[in-house]
């Protein structure tokens, strides 16, 4: 098939476009950056550079591919932001969730394109109430905190319109919160080194429940979904949703830090704001069980326990001047 991948140089979209290629499709892969198209045609896909926000640049790219699937990976996340200022700064990746969300629907409309992908999140913005882990069909938010609003409202627009669009089959995948290489939680990660630095801590009693997701498994299962027959919303997570007075405890302890400090709540009122409190004390995890069942997707990194171990570097790109990360236990 003829796939059309916005944001072919992104964390996921590195990793997916060989996998892609590998399946035997045909790709055209975008990119906003001319001097990363090279790393888009090394990997066997056709580079185009496209400015996501000009409704006609995204469609001239899209008829010149005519695909049969696109999918959109379209985020701007930057490296670190300031939890306090949270829509800040995903300012422009909640512009790529509306404006970029709704210049490529427009082309998939033009082109006749089958089938629509497109990234969610899986987390936060499940309501926090009633059980930990949470599934598709459970409600989401009905009053976000102030600073997260914007952002919330860009997820309700890419969730929407592709689930609404009655034009072509339409996936919304919420993944869970992305580690491995190229991400935050990955080798020289802005995450990782605030943790190495112990100034990440547990507030409260570490109550909120994360789902994690390797970025390798985040591309496999969008792989997954280019030939699943179920159209739909599905949780893409690995197996272990966990509190986060489990997880920061293990991965402090894998990167050879010392335990992080605990404050009380309303200490970390004042460091990170409500949404950060929210994220470290309510927040929800989400099960895997319709992706697992529905897309014939098998993860590689059952749980972040052996991710956080053994999959933070990249096994591919890795040499041995790079420093190894510590092993727990």
């Amino acid at each position: 098939m003829k796939v059309f991948l916005a944001g072919a140089t992104g964390a996921i979209g590195k990793r997916l476009v060989p996998l892609l290629v590998s399946a035997g499709h045909k790709v055209t892969g975008t990119t906003r950056h001319p001097g990363k198209a090279e790393s888009i045609r090394s990997a066997g896909a056709t580079p185009v550079v496209v400015n996501a926000f000009s409704a006609r640049e995204v469609l001239e790219a899209v008829q010149r591919a005519e695909p049969d699937v696109i999918i959109h990976q379209l985020t701007a996340i930057p490296a670190s932001f300031n939890l306090r200022r949270f829509d800040e700064g995903f300012a422009l990746t909640n512009r790529l969730r509306s404006e970029g969300t709704d210049h490529l629907l427009a082309a998939a409309r033009a082109v006749g394109c089958r089938r629509f992908i497109a990234q969610s999140y899986a987390g936060w913005p499940y309501a926090r109430t009633g059980a930990w882990i949470k599934v598709e069909e459970d409600p989401l938010l009905t009053s976000p905190e102030p600073q997260m609003r914007q952002t919330f409202q860009a997820i309700l627009h890419v969730e929407h319109a592709v689930l609404e669009e009655r034009s072509f089959e339409g996936f919304v995948l919420r993944y869970g919160s992305f580690y491995g290489p190229g991400t935050s939680l990955g080798q020289g990660g802005s995450f990782l080194e605030d943790i190495q630095k112990r100034s990440v801590p547990i507030v409260g009693k570490g109550t909120g429940y994360w789902s994690f997701l390797h970025i390798d498994d985040a591309a496999s299962a969008t792989l997954a979904a280019v030939k699943a027959s179920a159209p739909g919303l599905y949780n893409v997570c690995d197996d272990e949703p966990a509190p986060v007075s489990q997880w920061l405890p293990f991965l402090a302890e894998t990167l050879g830090a010392k335990v992080p400090r605990h404050i009380p709540t309303w200490l970390g009122r004042l460091a990170v704001g409500p949404q950060g409190v929210a994220m470290m004390t309510q927040i929800r995890g989400a099960s895997n069980q319709k992706a697992k069942s529905l897309l014939g997707w098998k993860l590689e990194w059952l749980s972040w326990r052996k991710g956080f171990r053994d999959g933070l570097e990249d096994k591919i790109q890795k040499t041995s001047s790079q420093p190894r990360l510590a092993k727990a236990g």
